[in-house]
């Protein structure tokens, strides 16, 4: 079976969990047989044909436009197309081009009647003609994605979160093959609230147009249901993971107090003013801790000012952004892992920071809290209750040793194979249909 699969992240190409979680699936997807032809946005319009395990890692890619290929001469790696600067990321501008003419492009060349017949797809195209510089991204990559996968053969379509929703659902009018999305997490996530309305409906499309919809999480899929009427027929749930790196994750302090970390984008969603209030509180009481947070957002102006106000000296670190090798130095300097989301889907870094033996205190309005059980389960919103538990951790080292090494050996449990063989089934669920 071939899969083509649509995502907006993938290594060396990410910034946040979408990338890595896409990363694990393909890659437990190659090794159970099942190949891959991924998309992802690029300047030029190439694709990665994913035969093997290690194609995952070395990305070969190739140029469907056989005139381009020739022209390029030999087998080309995307370290080159780096180097090159012809691959650009999530966000690149696309200067003057204009979606009206794009569209009306891809109407004349394929002049589908199903084009001219579905007021979703004329939804979408009006949904899509904003001026923000989001949209204009996912208009191009739609484009591009549109134009790469004509010309390729594959069994079905796999689009991942909402900004490639709108490419899958023009290949599957244009193909006929099914598709499937996944939602990593919606709009209502993200925002903390209702968020941007286009958002929302390009989600709701997605959604209602495919085959299958597979969510991260118990609690996704209930939101799904309940927020846009999802169908719960054709729902599938398919937890995530993480990938167990080669390396020595032994503990290497950073400093001699018990270090408490938050690890994540800093916007309202991943809930930091809680936890810089969680902070405040347990400073009063105890000296012996140092808390770090790492990761940048909208809020983060606004947690230096605050934490200037309370923390003395340097109590109160912000790390910023975190390059991947920087975030494992970071986790294994962690003893405890503070993830106060006020809506999460899954929340894969707990297993990361449980793997290298931080004890993890999550949020109960989190897919994660589903499947773990070696962790401190608490209210987002309940500060005493956080603080309660911080207290008697660094009071009670030998507590804190212990429920540490039961969540290294729990976080051991929780690899891509499953999930890969979940989304395996749906793959063959909508084929056979």
């Amino acid at each position: 079976m071939r899969v083509l699969t649509l995502t907006w992240e993938f290594p060396p190409l990410f910034t946040g969990g979408l990338g890595m979680a896409c990363y694990g699936i393909v890659k437990a997807l190659l090794r159970l047989g099942i190949e891959v032809d991924l998309i992802i946005p690029t300047k030029e319009e190439v694709y990665f044909p994913l035969r093997k395990e290690e194609d995952a890692d070395s990305l070969p890619l190739s140029f469907p436009d056989p005139g381009k290929r020739k022209k390029r001469g030999g087998k080309i790696t995307i370290k080159e197309i780096l180097e090159e600067g012809a691959i650009v990321g999530a966000y690149y501008t696309t200067g003057e081009r204009v979606w009206e003419r794009i569209w009306e492009r891809i109407w004349e060349e394929e002049p589908l009647e199903a084009y001219r017949k579905s007021s979703s797809l004329d939804n979408l195209r009006q949904l899509l003609s904003g001026d923000h510089f989001l949209f204009q991204e996912v208009r191009r990559y739609t484009t591009l994605a549109f134009g790469i996968a004509k010309q390729l053969d594959f069994d079905v379509i796999h689009a991942h979160d909402w900004l490639t929703y709108p490419a899958g659902i023009l290949l599957k009018e244009f193909s006929g093959k099914p598709l499937a999305v996944h939602m990593h997490a919606t709009e209502f996530d993200r925002a903390g609230g209702p968020g941007a309305e286009g958002i929302h409906h390009i989600e709701y499309l997605g959604i209602s147009l495919a085959d299958r919809v597979i969510a991260v999480s118990g609690y996704t899929a209930n939101m799904l249901a309940e927020r846009y009427r999802a169908d719960k027929r054709k729902i599938r749930v398919a937890h995530n993971a993480f990938a167990l790196s080669g390396k020595e994750k032994e503990k290497k302090r950073l400093f001699k107090e018990i270090t408490i970390l938050f690890l994540g984008r800093i916007t309202i969603q991943k809930g930091p003013d809680y936890f810089l209030e969680v902070a405040r509180r347990v400073l009063e009481k105890e000296k012996n801790v140092r808390f770090i947070v790492g990761g940048i957002g909208d809020m983060q102006r606004q947690m230096l000012h605050r934490s200037a106000s309370f923390a003395p000296g340097t109590k109160i670190l912000f790390a910023g952004f975190l390059k991947r090798e920087e975030v494992e130095e970071i986790l294994r300097a962690a003893d405890i892992f503070v993830m106060p989301s006020v809506s999460e889907p899954f929340g894969i870094v707990t297993l990361e920071a449980m793997s290298y033996g931080a004890v993890a205190i999550v949020s109960r309005q989190s897919g994660i809290v589903e499947v773990v059980k070696n962790v401190y389960k608490v209210d987002f919103w309940d500060i005493d209750r956080i603080v309660s538990i911080i207290l008697e951790l660094v009071s009670k080292p030998e507590k804190l040793r212990e429920v540490s090494r039961k969540s290294v050996e729990e976080a051991k449990k929780f690899q891509w194979e499953e999930t890969a063989r979940k989304i395996a089934d749906v793959y063959k669920e909508i084929k056979e249909r």
